[in-house]
């Protein structure tokens, strides 16, 4: 830290003293260019970097930056004697910029170690001995041993039978998470109780945390229009306010009658430094940095800056139902299969079908029915999407999905499936009515506070399903959701959120990512849920919440509307002391000190308030 505020220190010495020798114990030998020298000398170390920064911003086409307002602002100040005041001004830009530089580097630096927390090291198996490698290095298919309280370094799947994890780096929970042997983990989960083996699955630049921490690190290049509009108005206004000076200098020849060239140059440099717009330009972008940061010490990610800025102004939520307000985790209430079908049989094939499909009622049926039987291979398998799985087992047509299913295919049933308030697996082997496997979901635990929370805040909510009509709104009744709409496909969805685009406004999607990427795509802002578990998610979604508690969503919004908040108290503070100054200065009522408190004061403020943001609380 010393070598950046080195050269400041230095320049701050030599012009203390300077000044003592100037008012304090003034001395007849200090003046002239002895005195000139000396001052000379105190502006270098700061100065210098300034001016090769202006040259560079001339060469590039850009002559009025703010590197251009300084220079001409100091260097006139030697032009009219005013030695102590043209070292100051640069003095504390180059501290303010330093300043600056820090914050930025801190905003980066906190979200790069808050989510890059891999081990540098991993140790690999071979045969019946352990070597320590460079987890770069690390193989697909080589075998890792973690011990308790280790790191995992890299993706990989679980050999051991059974391990617990802290995902605390993952997303923000630090409750442990029990897997299961083929479980999928990743990097940056910490082992907790038992020596286990994973086996890696991706290489080190690929893992999901390389991803997300690259999607972070990147999400400043996506800028906010607000943003955007500091960097365009600061284009036009530094022009325009060294025009303004010149003719604060020059003019006053034509109207006033004692004009001294000396003091109206003085009004004009006041002026100049008055008017440097570098606190506005790195405060905006500072403060969302820290949104971006926040979120992400909150297990969400935002994919660019531009979508706090969507999420502060979003009118209506419309969410999911699976894996979103329910927990995913489906059971197998009831089984309801026809006489003349082999009760047994028809399981196993339905069992061994919704093997290949990775929805989560896959999972019930395999828990219900037990272990699969590879002897079974279904041919020809298809993915009907929003209906469900058809295949040729043993030479003869099986359909395993919802009812629209069975209509789409002609299969008659005798059953009302409206009647029933539970998820329903419809089957159907060689054309004919199998029967039906009632599933049922649970409600997630913080799904009723994360409604409650959303209402408070005037959002509307709208469920959106592929499930049964009956289901969704016994879901919604439970949750105080006021519009749910059931038996919907992809295709109904995108209409959905159109109309509800047009009745109210800015819209947020919440889904997993994956299926729903057309209703993401048309949505203002998609919100993914679960994130790590599916790269489609991180390539779809806006904005990534990493764990699968629903409450992030209304955190996700506040924090939008926190940090749009601070950007706008720093635009109105900025321009506020700004204008005010400028009018002094142009008065002759304001000196280059107060000068340099409107442009470093208001820009070391306006840093201050942009970094509060990390500090805040959200839930």
């Amino acid at each position: 830290m010393l070598k950046f505020f080195a050269p400041a220190i230095f320049s701050f010495t030599v012009m203390i003293l300077g000044l003592g020798l100037d008012h304090i114990f003034p001395q007849d030998w200090f003046g002239g260019y002895l005195r000139l020298g000396w001052y000379l000398v105190a502006y270098i170390p700061v100065g210098l970097p300034v001016l090769k920064e202006a040259l560079k911003s001339i060469t590039k086409g850009d002559v009025f930056s703010e590197f251009f307002l300084m220079g001409i602002a100091t260097l006139g100040a030697f032009a009219i004697g005013e030695y102590p005041e043209g070292v100051a001004v640069m003095l504390f830009y180059s501290v303010g910029e330093v300043f600056q530089g820090m914050a930025v580097r801190k905003a980066k630096t906190n979200i790069k170690t808050l989510l890059d927390q891999r081990p540098d090291e991993v140790t690999v198996l071979e045969g019946n001995t352990t070597k320590t490698i460079k987890a770069e290095k690390a193989q697909i298919g080589d075998i890792i041993q973690l011990k308790p309280g280790e790191k995992l370094g890299l993706d990989g799947e679980l050999l051991s039978e059974k391990a617990s994890f802290n995902t605390a780096a993952l997303t923000g929970e630090s409750k442990p998470d029990s897997k299961k042997k083929g479980a999928v983990v990743l990097a940056g989960m910490v082992n907790l109780n038992t020596v286990s083996q994973v086996q890696v699955t991706a290489a080190y630049t690929d893992s999901k945390l390389s991803r997300i921490l690259e999607l972070v690190q990147n999400a400043t290049a996506q800028k906010a229009p607000t943003e955007l509009f500091i960097r365009k108005f600061a284009k036009i206004y530094t022009p325009i306010v060294v025009y303004l000076a010149i003719g604060i200098c020059f003019l006053p020849y034509l109207f006033v009658h004692d004009y001294e060239f000396s003091d109206w140059l003085y009004r004009a440099l006041v002026f100049l430094v008055i008017s440097c717009p570098c606190g506005l330009v790195i405060s905006i972008p500072l403060g969302y940095f820290g949104g971006i940061g926040a979120a992400s010490k909150n297990g969400i990610l935002f994919k660019g800056s531009n979508f706090l800025d969507s999420l502060a102004e979003i009118k209506e939520v419309v969410m999911d139902k699976t894996g979103t307000m329910t927990e995913g985790i489906f059971k197998v209430q009831e089984v309801h299969l026809r006489p003349e079908f082999e009760g047994t049989k028809i399981l196993d094939f339905v069992n061994s079908l919704e093997s290949k499909s990775s929805h989560p009622i896959a999972g019930a049926v395999k828990d219900h029915v037990g272990e699969i039987d590879f002897d079974i291979v279904p041919e020809n398998i298809e993915e009907i999407a929003g209906h469900g799985l058809r295949a040729q087992v043993e030479g003869k047509e099986l359909l395993v999905g919802n009812f629209k299913l069975m209509d789409r295919f002609s299969i008659p049933y005798s059953i009302d499936p409206t009647g029933v308030a539970y998820t329903l697996v419809a089957i159907a082997y060689d054309g004919k009515f199998a029967g039906y496997l009632t599933i049922a979901d649970s409600i997630k635990s913080d799904a009723l506070r994360t409604i409650d929370r959303l209402k408070s805040m005037g959002i509307g909510i709208t469920m959106l399903s592929g499930d049964k009509s009956n289901v969704v709104k016994f879901v919604a009744d439970q949750l105080g959701i006021p519009h749910s709409f059931g038996d919907l496909l992809p295709e109904d969805k995108v209409e959905k959120v159109k109309e509800i685009k047009a009745q109210k406004g800015t819209v947020a999607f919440v889904g997993d990512g994956v299926n729903d990427a057309p209703v993401v795509a048309i949505s203002d802002v998609g919100i993914a849920m679960g994130g790590l578990g599916s790269d489609a998610t991180i390539e779809t979604a806006d904005v990534v919440i990493q764990d699968d508690r629903p409450i992030k969503i209304p955190m996700a919004i506040s924090i939008g509307k926190s940090t749009k908040q601070i950007v706008w108290q720093n635009i109105g503070f900025a321009f506020g002391i700004k204008v005010l100054v400028l009018i002094l200065g142009a008065l002759g009522l304001a000196s280059m000190w107060a000068a340099v408190f409107a442009d470093v004061g208001v820009a070391l403020l306006a840093i201050l308030n942009a970094i509060r943001i990390q500090k805040m609380r959200f839930e």
